[in-house]
C-alpha cells in the first residue's frame, strides 16, 4: 500500500502487556496521522495478543469481525480470588490447594465445555443504565447482571503445576476468560484468579501474522501501512 493511498482495512497488532486496547488505538492514530481507527475486542492491560483494528471504510466491518470466535491461551493461578477474577485486583479470599489430581482438573475444565451461561464480571464493558460496568466498579458499586449463554468449543489443559494451570479455550464472542477461570477455581473448591492472558486467535486471524508494538513505535510510517489488509485481502481470509 502506497503512502498516497487512505489507509482502508484491518491491521493486526500484537498487543503488548500493560496497554489498553484504546492506547493501541491512539498509537495508530499518531503514526499513520488518521482519525478513523477502532478496534474488535478490548484486551486488559495484562493481557498480550492479537488485536484487531479497523482503519477507515475498515470500521464498517468491525461489528462483523467482532463476532467471531476467539482462541485465547492462560494460566489459572488456584488458591487466590480476587475482585477482578485477574491478578490485578484485591485479594479476596485464600485457600489451600488441595492435592488435585489431573483427572479432577480435565473434569472441572469440561464442565464448562459447549453451552452454558457466564455471569459477566463489574469489571467488563458492558452497560448498566449506560455506564460501562468496570466504571461502576471503580466506584465501589455491584449491579445486578444478566448471565449471557456462552459457548466452549474446545479446550486444551497443557501443564499442571499447582497452584498454576497452564489452558488454551476456543470461545464464543462475549466470552470472559477471567470468568472461565473463577468458576473453575469454584468447581475445584479452592477458587482461582486468571494470571495471564494471550489472544492467539481472532476468527481466521493469528498473532504469527500481527505486527508488534515495538515496531509500530520504532518503525517507519510506510512499514506500517504495508502491513495492512485490504478489505478484499480481508474478505477472501474470512472465506466470504
Amino acid at each position: 500500500m502506497s503512502l498516497a493511498a487512505t489507509p482502508d482495512g484491518v491491521l493486526l497488532v500484537d498487543k503488548a502487556e500493560g496497554m489498553t486496547s484504546h492506547d493501541v488505538v491512539a498509537l495508530i492514530r499518531r503514526k499513520l496521522e488518521i482519525r478513523k481507527v477502532g478496534h474488535c475486542g478490548t484486551l486488559d492491560p495484562i493481557a498480550t495478543g492479537l488485536l484487531l483494528l479497523t482503519l477507515g471504510r475498515g470500521t464498517k466491518i468491525q461489528d462483523l469481525l467482532m463476532s467471531e470466535d476467539k482462541e485465547y491461551a492462560g494460566t489459572l493461578m488456584l488458591g487466590v480470588t480476587t475482585s477482578t477474577q485477574d491478578r490485578q485486583g484485591e485479594v479476596i479470599d485464600q485457600r489451600p490447594v488441595p492435592v488435585l489430581e489431573e483427572n479432577q482438573i480435565r473434569a472441572a475444565f469440561e464442565k464448562f465445555r459447549g453451552d452454558f451461561y457466564q455471569m459477566p464480571p463489574m469489571v467488563s464493558a458492558i452497560k448498566h443504565g449506560g455506564v460501562p460496568l468496570y466504571k461502576l466498579a471503580r466506584q465501589g458499586k455491584v449491579v445486578e447482571r444478566e448471565p449471557r449463554l456462552v459457548h466452549v468449543y474446545r479446550y486444551t489443559v497443557d501443564r499442571i503445576i499447582l497452584p498454576e494451570i497452564d489452558f488454551s479455550v476456543v470461545c464464543s464472542k462475549g466470552f470472559y476468560v477471567r470468568t472461565y477461570v473463577h468458576d473453575i477455581g469454584e468447581e475445584l473448591g479452592c477458587g482461582g484468579h486468571l494470571k495471564s492472558l494471550r489472544r492467539v486467535k481472532s476468527g481466521r486471524f493469528d498473532v504469527d501474522q500481527a505486527i508488534t508494538v515495538d515496531k509500530i513505535r520504532s518503525g517507519p510510517r510506510e512499514e506500517i501501512l504495508s502491513r495492512i489488509l485490504t478489505l478484499p485481502e480481508v474478505s477472501r481470509m474470512r472465506g466470504a
